[in-house]
């Protein structure tokens, strides 16, 4: 198997980072670090590693200053499980999930993963099934599906919902073997337009201007992540969509809050005024859902020449489920990790990751594939989209390797995580939360703003100065 560094080489060289700059990380930290067959604390490590060294080179392009930067796998893959260590006002995080999410058993004997944490999610479920919204009854309803009938039936009445698959299952179908002719992440060139001139700021991405319109985990991770390294990010949500608020403050830290309702006029010209003079527009919205509404990478391209265009998918943006809803839960049920992991620790059933490795991880290659474009943007000229999706994240984990008795290691315990954690203030109360584990030696990783609830800043850019 390859080892953190020569993995973190592969995805570095796929963003087109120079060999050289290699020797500014440092990785340290052995697996296994969490329970798991496979290699989630490696994926952890390098993906944040990316992002941060993508973040040294941009320094370095800034100010011709070198720097190093350190990630440990303990943190990286603490951090990787952030929602769970935050506190607010010493209060752990609430239920994560919905009372009737989960797993349940079909007709044919398969298994089949529920996502019913927003309420449309789970009133749509009812509505398939025609039951009440308690385990037992649809437990009930679902013995009279068969899983992949349940699955086509329930995507079409707008559920979110999984088939749990072996790989090979998985990789028999049509999506996967689109998703095996794409790489990890890719980043084209989609407009003309001259460099910009980088803003005055002594940190990697002081006054980049970010707008990160995201929510649940791995885009609010990207946009956190630039945050750290000092872009001036707005998170644009809709008063009328629904969030999970633990999420939302764990996510939040470093970031203006700010509404937009993107199905109204005023809120989609609030939207353009902003995306006129942003550097990186990062979304995560299901594909096309924001074409349709003008801001498309192309339509942001024409409004904001220069732009860096992020993309995050469930399933990938080609093949016939590139327009799927989905979230990290219920891509490792249809991929077939929970298949392999339950097979791996003698379970007749589904067995989860012990972190949402695929979220998480994704989140830091949508951060380093922003970083990576914007430097090509200084340097080149020209629009640039990167996209990234969690089935592509979870190729690369599979494909990484498995770990011998991986799931008999003892998992992370509390004297571990205490010295990761930070306090801050915040929008919500006092908070303790885990630092970034992206260790820079010149420009330390750091949250100039603090969380606060949605929409709690006006759509509006702080000053700009340009060298």
């Amino acid at each position: 198997m390859q080892t953190p560094r020569e993995i973190l080489a592969d995805v570095w060289s796929l963003g087109g980072g120079a060999p050289s700059a290699l020797d500014d990380v440092k990785l340290t930290g052995v697996e296994p670090i969490l329970p798991s067959s496979f290699r989630v604390a490696a994926a952890a490590q390098v993906s944040v590693a990316a992002a941060g060294l993508a973040a040294t080179q941009i320094r370095k392009l800034r100010s011709g200053e070198s720097q190093t930067v350190s990630v440990d796998m303990l943190h990286a893959s603490v951090e990787c499980r952030s929602e769970r260590y935050l506190r607010v006002e010493d209060k752990p995080p609430p239920p994560a999930w919905d009372a009737i999410a989960g797993v349940y058993k079909t007709s044919d004997g398969r298994f089949v993963r529920l996502h019913t944490n927003f309420p449309h999610h789970r009133d749509n479920v009812c509505k398939v099934l025609g039951c009440k919204p308690e385990r037992d009854d649809v437990q009930r309803a679902l013995m009279d599906w068969e899983a992949e009938k349940f699955e086509t039936a329930a995507y079409t009445g707008g559920c979110v919902v999984s088939t749990m698959r072996s790989h090979d299952e998985w990789m028999a179908t049509p999506q996967a073997q689109e998703i095996a002719k794409l790489p990890l992440l890719t980043i084209e060139k989609i407009g003309e337009a001259d460099p910009k001139p980088w803003p005055k700021g002594d940190r990697p991405l002081s006054g980049v201007r970010v707008l990160d319109l995201s929510r649940v985990i791995a885009g609010p991770v990207a946009g956190r992540t630039l945050a750290a390294h000092g872009a001036d990010v707005m998170l644009i949500a809709s008063p009328n969509l629904p969030t999970i608020p633990w999420l939302v403050i764990d996510t939040g830290r470093g970031k203006l809050s700010a509404f937009a309702d993107l199905k109204t006029a005023q809120g989609r010209d609030t939207l353009r005024h902003l995306l006129a003079s942003a550097d990186i527009f990062s979304q995560g919205y299901r594909p096309q859902s924001l074409a349709d509404l003008g801001f498309s990478p192309e339509d942001a391209a024409r409004i904001s020449p220069g732009i860096v265009y992020v993309s995050l998918s469930a399933y990938g943006h080609k093949g016939p489920w590139a327009g799927r809803r989905g979230f990290d839960s219920l891509v490792q049920t249809s991929t077939g990790f929970n298949h392999a992991e339950g097979k791996a620790a003698g379970l007749d059933g589904p067995k989860e990751l012990p972190a949402q490795m695929l979220d998480h991880a994704t989140g830091y290659l949508m951060a380093f594939g922003a970083m990576m474009a914007k430097a090509r943007q200084a340097r080149e000229g020209g629009s640039w989209h990167a996209r990234v999706s969690l089935a592509q994240t979870g190729r690369w984990l599979w494909n990484l390797g498995r770990i011998e008795n991986g799931l008999s290691s003892s998992d992370i315990n509390g004297d571990d995580v205490r010295p990761l954690l930070e306090h801050a203030a915040s929008g919500f109360g006092a908070m303790i939360a885990v630092r970034h584990s992206a260790i820079m030696s010149k420009t330390p990783a750091r949250w100039a703003r603090p969380a606060v609830p949605l929409g709690s800043n006006r759509a509006l850019w702080p000053s700009l100065e340009v060298n």
